[in-house]
């Protein structure tokens, strides 16, 4: 029997999702479980290049696991990366094989950067920010990862990952490190309701996202004051607002509403109304559904929380025995009994 091809992706303990994450990256992981061996990390060590609180990343840390079960993240597949420490040490070896003008280049370091001044985060920007890429690539090559999947935005990093890779088998002398491929699929990108030129993001508040464990009545409140005319529409063209109600419409699956809708729109008639109103029921059906499937998981928190930790052991032995092989590679010193 063949072995399947490994994908490898991680995402940053913030919390609840909301559908411009669900829709954008973790449908996404939930399909490739069927045709890939999956491995899927919740990247605590990468909250810390921003300012965080302490006593809040443990809380998120957990509660995103029991999100990301509950729309069909297979535990198994699941790790949480400070209980993975050969993360961080492979992260110091690749420090080693990655040149500073590399990090200069990467363009989400100075997006970041700014976005800390302009919060108002007392200007200090940390070192682990700058270098947070490099750890990236340790959790991508750590795994020996076939493909990656990735938005447009992070495709830099996986190219730096790449550079890595390449740049340490050349000094070991041995094709040692898949190359990590970019694993493209068709994904929606979700903007938010109430500003539809802007990608949904909880970073803008909370009328600029949807989420994905939201109570009926707030879904629906959000979907009818969702900003529909921009005033910024060339003729022939569809208005933004419009555009991403069509999209979430498309996202929920809900084709002949779609389809339906897509129509009246094209022959001057739809009704903004009844655009509005099959979306919140298209999105009001995932969040029941959603919420049903985490309160069940809640009612076994402890034991979840152990299996979580079990995966993460299970997955580590991976880690380790890369760590191990590339250590021996560069001359490092591994502990042997």
């Amino acid at each position: 029997m063949e072995k399947k091809k490994q994908v490898l992706s991680c995402i940053q303990p913030t919390g609840n999702l909301h559908f411009g994450n669900y829709f954008g990256a973790v449908k996404n992981w939930v399909d490739l479980q069927e045709k890939y061996d999956c491995v899927y990390g919740v990247v605590d060590y990468h909250a810390m290049t921003m300012p965080y609180d302490p006593k809040k990343l443990r809380v998120n840390t957990w509660e995103l696991i029991f999100n990301l079960l509950a729309v069909g993240v297979e535990k198994e597949n699941l790790f949480i990366q400070s209980l993975i420490p050969e993360h961080s040490e492979l992260c110091w070896i690749f420090n080693c094989f990655t040149s500073y003008g590399m990090l200069t280049r990467m363009t989400q370091f100075k997006d970041k950067s700014l976005q800390n001044k302009e919060s108002g985060a007392d200007n200090f920007i940390s070192a682990g920010l700058y270098d947070y890429p490099v750890l990236q690539a340790a959790d991508i090559l750590i795994y020996k990862a076939d493909y990656v999947p990735v938005g447009k935005d992070q495709e830099q990093h996986l190219e730096l990952s790449r550079n890595i890779a390449q740049r340490f088998n050349h000094q070991v002398g041995k094709e040692y490190f898949v190359l990590p491929e970019t694993l493209f699929t068709e994904v929606p990108k979700v903007m938010s309701p109430a500003a539809p030129n802007k990608k949904m993001s909880k970073s803008l508040g909370e009328k600029h996202y949807i989420n994905v464990f939201g109570e009926e009545a707030r879904v629906r409140k959000q979907i009818k004051s969702a900003v529909t005319d921009t005033g910024e529409v060339k003729e022939g063209e569809m208005s933004a607002g419009i555009e991403n109600l069509f999209t979430l419409l498309k996202a929920c699956d809900n084709m002949d509403a779609h389809s339906s809708l897509m129509d009246d729109y094209n022959a001057g008639a739809l009704k903004y109304v009844d655009l509005k109103e099959a979306v919140a029921d298209s999105l009001v059906e995932k969040t029941n559904f959603f919420r049903d499937r985490k309160a069940e998981l809640q009612k076994n928190k402890k034991e979840i929380k152990n299996q979580i930790k079990y995966s993460s052991m299970q997955i580590r032995k991976q880690a380790q025995a890369t760590l191990k092989e590339v250590k021996d590679l560069t001359g490092l010193m591994n502990v042997r009994f």
